[in-house]
């Protein structure tokens, strides 16, 4: 399944043998008094109530007549105690725990059952009790109301001892939220007891909302109240100390007017499933650590047709409207749509119908998204029974009493990858699985053998390069906050094909105002998100069009032999040479292709210019974070790049069993070598349009690989497209590897003359034929002519002491001789062992005649 479910806790497995222990105890003394020994055996009625921010599981037992009792499962210890029992037939609305277990605070409603009095107070419907239970002592009426009330422990975030306050949240269906502050002492030794329990302070936090969710792992409450019909989000932030704040205030363009009233993740109790407190939207607030803040909602379903949901990215400034149509109309959902937190992603799940994936990092793209429908087997992967999402992606079943933790399940993934058809599936599950790597090194392993089987399987996006982006994306995306801002996600900008099942409506939104000027940890973050969305137009991504126009300016002045200062030439290459250090550092094994083995010096300026941009691009962008630690993410981020094309080619060459001194002119090329020439052809197809570097000696790799397979003309078309270059090395090897028969005269002649005048020169030294003799002596003669200045002939005629009966070559010997001996060390003739003199002759003849118009 693409998500997997782990139980952390299982009221069947982890509550249930221990009560069975604690009844057969009391039934075997005969206890009928207080604590467990008045229960029964009635488990139906076992069932989970709450779950605080230390995931310490409140959950209740009723027995069969009526009793009430109340026990915690700590989450630390793994052990189950007895918290409280009421020896009266009630029903528990609310119930919540202090950190310390001293204090236990719960509401409770009359037993729905005929002919039976009012149990409570007279004319209350529901009663706020807040018990000690250290040990178990006085009971204290909070309230006793004729409206339902909740209850929540606030737990601060301080691990120290134990807190002389405590702070109770009471929220009433009366639309109003209060904060009572609870002094503790203790009293006889280890007994605690409430302070002045008949005054307790309060305060009224919130009124008039319509809807709440509290966040226990931050200690955040959420609620929307209407201001002139219009609904409106607000975040309270509590800290220790009774210390509170409104954080923010955000306008969202949803009707709750007509809602009723609706809590999220305040306990789990029966009346959630009544009508007055099931039918009506399903809406909850998600954030993540990255300063996200997402506002998830569906609004009551107008028939069972079609089902629209929207999604309000607000750390992005824009909604997304999803609609999608329901295969099966016939098959009737009783519960509604679920949302889900699973940090970079919000899961929205209808049972039996799709289950969609949402990218909340990067949501711009709709295929950055998984959307599956009915006929995907994995839209049953979680129960049908109602869910409540918590803090941490956890997941409460309610229904069977078990607390799991959602994760991305990344071998799913990863084998879903290869079955999928669609190419926005494939998008989306590379990003995710690559989101979520718990060992890069194997899931890269993984997609890069899928991706060699599937080189050409996308034709919306290109393969490698999305690979190669998002995986150096993720590699270093946990090193600092922001860097979704500042480096590229995917190497896509646009995505014009529709989605089937699902339609897509984006608008903006207005931002949240932020109500305080200081922030920490995660509204630091946020608050980071909400200026960038304001004021960074356009986006800030990292891209190579600096380094392509400064690259390509030193290859011109390398040619004109015009090179700007040595040192600035120098940094840039040490900057490379780290780049191949940390990659050759990070290789734990003998590489099969032969990478890294030569001066490659136009990608070694490439790797060096890329690190020095990204490096300003950084500096720039990234404040507060010190120079060092830009400089190491930036030598990894290019490592990273580099390191994953040399993974590709590894697990080519390992595929095809090929070895580097299997590459030689003088046999044919294999079957095995051909599936490697196509891969290293599309990863330079992919780095090319990205203007990516490549490892140094992949072009003479490939050079050598394309002059094995393919023919002459292809090979030349190639060269002359610039898709394979003619190294240095990759020629000096097949001018000394080839012997000279007429094929490969024609194919050595053919190359030569398309090298650069400087590189052609070194090579033709290295081949004994006369052609390249000629080529020599052309060169030598037009370098001596170059600066020649005309003297007279007498002059000339008199330094020489020998003639021929040519009379044009005779004076053009002549004018040699006087050039060379002008200056010997400067003109002197280099590479004379492969020089033929009769072709010197002829050459100069053949000029000469080319001067006199002959």
């Amino acid at each position: 399944m693409a998500l997997r479910l782990i139980a952390d806790f299982d009221l069947e497995k982890d509550v249930l043998p221990w009560l069975r222990v604690q009844l057969a105890a009391s039934a075997a003394a005969g206890a009928r008094g207080g604590g467990p020994g008045v229960l029964e055996n009635n488990y139906e009625c076992l069932r989970v109530l709450n779950v605080e921010r230390n995931r310490n599981i409140i959950y209740t037992y009723k027995d069969n007549k009526g009793n009430v009792f109340f026990g915690l499962y700590d989450y630390q210890t793994k052990q189950n105690e007895h918290l409280y029992t009421f020896e009266k037939d009630l029903q528990v609305v609310s119930c919540s725990v202090n950190k310390e277990k001293t204090l236990l605070a719960t509401s409770l409603v009359q037993a729905a059952k005929e002919g039976r009095s009012n149990e409570l107070q007279p004319g209350s419907k529901c009663l706020t009790l807040l018990v000690e239970i250290h040990p178990i002592n006085n009971v204290k009426v909070l309230k006793a109301v004729d409206s339902y009330i909740w209850v929540q422990f606030l737990y601060p975030h301080v691990e120290s001892c134990p807190q002389p306050k405590n702070h109770l949240l009471l929220l009433s269906e009366e639309k109003y939220i209060e904060q009572f502050h609870i002094q503790v002492v203790q009293e006889d030794g280890n007994r605690v007891v409430i302070k002045n329990s008949g005054h307790l302070p309060r305060e009224r936090i919130a009124e008039d909302f319509v809807w709440a969710q509290w966040d226990m792992s931050e200690q955040r409450l959420y609620y929307i109240d209407l201001k002139k019909s219009r609904s409106v989000l607000k975040c309270i932030q509590f800290y220790a100390e009774e210390h509170f704040n409104l954080m923010f205030e955000a306008p969202l363009d949803i009707s709750l007017s007509d809602s009723g009233f609706k809590l999220v993740n305040f306990g789990y109790s029966d009346l959630q499933d009544k009508e007055e407190l099931s039918e009506h939207l399903t809406l909850c607030v998600f954030t993540n650590h990255t300063g996200s803040l997402c506002v998830c909602y569906c609004p009551n379903f107008d028939s069972w047709e079609q089902i629209t949901y929207s999604v309000f990215y607000f750390h992005k400034g824009h909604s997304k409207t999803f609609t999608t149509t329901l295969g099966s109309v016939d098959s009737h959902v009783t519960k509604g749509i679920t949302f889900l937190n699973l940090d970079y992603y919000v899961a929205v799940y209808l049972p039996g119908h799709f289950f969609h994936l949402l990218n909340i990092q990067h949501p711009d793209l709709i295929c950055h998204s998984l959307f599956l429908t009915e006929n995907s087997e994995v839209i049953d992967m979680l129960p049908h029974s109602p869910l409540q999402s918590l803090s941490g992606s956890l997941v409460l079943d309610s229904r069977s009493g078990k607390l799991y933790r959602v994760l991305l399940n990344q071998s799913y993934l990863v084998e879903f990858l290869r079955s999928a058809r669609l190419d926005c599936e494939r998008m989306a599950l590379l990003h995710c699985a690559l989101s979520h790597g718990r060992d890069p090194r194997r899931l890269e392993a993984k997609i890069i053998q899928w991706i060699s089987e599937n080189i050409s399987a996308c034709h919306s996006f290109d393969l490698i390069q999305e690979f190669i982006i998002a995986s150096s994306y993720w590699s270093i995306y946990p090193e600092t906050s922001n860097m979704d801002k500042l480096l590229p996600y995917s190497s896509l900008l646009t995505w014009d094909t529709e989605i089937p099942g699902i339609t897509l409506v984006t608008e903006e939104i207005p931002l949240p105002l932020m109500k305080v000027h200081s922030f920490k940890g995660y509204w630091e973050k946020l608050n980071s998100n909400l200026e960038y969305v304001k004021y960074s137009k356009p986006h800030l991504h990292y891209n190579n069009s600096v380094v392509r126009r400064e690259w390509h300016n030193l290859i011109s002045e390398e040619k004109t032999g015009k090179r700007r200062s040595t040192v600035y030439v120098r940094n840039i290459l040490d900057n490379a040479i780290k780049v191949i250090s940390n990659v050759e550092a990070k290789n734990l094994e003998p590489r099969l292709t032969p990478l890294f083995q030569e001066e490659d010096t136009h990608q070694q300026l490439l790797i060096g210019l890329m690190v020095s941009e990204l490096r300003e691009h950084l500096l720039r962008h990234l404040q507060g974070v010190e120079k060092r630690k830009i400089e190491q993410m930036v030598l990894d981020y290019v490592s990273k790049l580099l390191d994953l094309i040399c993974q590709i080619l590894e697990a080519s060459w390992r595929k095809h069993n090929l070895h580097p001194w299997a590459l030689h002119f003088n046999r044919q090329a294999s079957a095995a070598e051909f599936a490697v020439f196509h891969i290293m052809t599309r990863i330079l197809e992919a780095t090319n349009t990205l203007f990516l570097p490549l490892p140094p000696g992949f072009h003479t790799l490939h050079m050598i690989l394309g002059v094995r397979c393919l023919p002459l003309h292809n090979l030349l078309h190639y060269i002359d497209h610039g898709v394979l270059l003619l190294t240095e090395a990759a020629v000096t090897r097949l001018m000394k590897d080839l012997d000279n028969t007429e094929k490969n005269e024609k194919l050595k002649f053919s190359i030569i003359m398309r090298l650069p005048p400087l590189t052609g020169q070194k090579i033709c030294r290295l081949w004994d034929h006369p052609v390249s003799s000629n080529i020599i002596s052309r060169n030598h003669v037009k370098r001596l002519l170059q600066n020649y200045n005309k003297q007279p002939w007498s002059s000339v005629m008199d330094k020489s002491s020998f003639s021929v009966e040519f009379l044009p070559l005779n004076y053009f010997i002549h004018i040699l001789t006087d050039i060379e001996s002008s200056n010997p060390a400067l003109y002197a003739f280099e590479g004379h062992d492969n020089v033929d003199a009769k072709f010197v002759e002829e050459a100069a003849l053949k000029h000469t005649a080319m001067l006199l118009g002959l």
